[in-house]
């Protein structure tokens, strides 16, 4: 329309747009550091990222998937593809003690054991800055050409023993249908690089763990004739060095 300038380009309304919310996205890292939660049990984190994407007026908010997550999807103004963006929620079994204004005072029971708990593992960035790109998109959506599916996972670092939950649980409760995302971007945070630098490589870049269980069975003897006996210490500890 004549008498109207051009708009800038998008690179630019999106760093503009991350300075003006840089405050609020560390706002929310350190609420989300000040009261972490343990896997499956991310109820009050979910409930501010639900709240969140609703008053941003996405277009689905979805709860209770895979007990705690969110999805959320953002329809952009123009025809095009899915693609997804992911962060996980939870927070690890361990005591904080670093001395910080939002530190963490939090205790659960994790496997029939009171422990302290903590973001120790930079969830609570992964959730804030995710929100901040909620935030951020949705201010573009008009010029997004289809549509965008926000993932909050919980449980990512193992859910408690005897459950089933985080990103398996999630893809059998459909979170990678209707609709299908073509590809899904995730981050991690790291002290590896400076500030401002952004790691990545083709293929793997951090191991994942699993969990199992291994029964070792001894047999007693005489401390007299110990080749009589099995000692599973010994067995145990060549398992050990033999996985690792």
């Amino acid at each position: 329309m004549a008498g109207m300038s051009p708009q800038p380009p998008l690179s630019e309304r999106i760093a503009a747009s991350s300075a003006a919310l840089e405050a609020q996205v560390i706002a929310w890292r350190r609420d989300l550091h000040q009261h972490p939660e343990l896997g499956n049990r991310e109820f009050r984190t979910a409930g501010i990222v639900a709240e969140h994407l609703r008053a941003l007026g996405f277009d689905e908010v979805k709860t209770g998937v895979a007990h705690t997550g969110v999805v959320g999807l953002l329809k952009g103004g123009k025809p095009g593809g899915v693609v997804a963006l992911r962060a996980d929620m939870d927070g690890l079994p361990v005591t904080e003690e670093v001395d910080l204004p939002f530190a963490s005072k939090a205790r659960a029971v994790w496997n029939g054991e009171e422990v302290g708990v903590m973001h120790a593992c930079g969830h609570d960035c992964h959730v804030a800055i995710l929100m901040g790109v909620a935030s951020i998109l949705a201010g573009l959506r008009a010029d997004i050409p289809g549509s965008i599916k926000f993932i909050f996972q919980p449980a990512e670092e193992m859910p408690p023993e005897g459950e089933e939950g985080g990103a398996e649980l999630m893809i059998k409760e459909g979170v990678l249908q209707n609709p299908t995302p073509s590809a899904i971007f995730g981050l991690h945070v790291t002290s590896r690089h400076p500030v401002g630098v952004i790691g990545y490589r083709p293929g793997p870049t951090m191991a994942s763990s699993d969990r199992l269980k291994i029964t070792v069975q001894g047999k007693q003897t005489h401390g007299a004739a110990p080749w009589l006996g099995v000692d599973p210490i010994v067995t145990s500890a060549q398992i050990v060095l033999g996985l690792q």
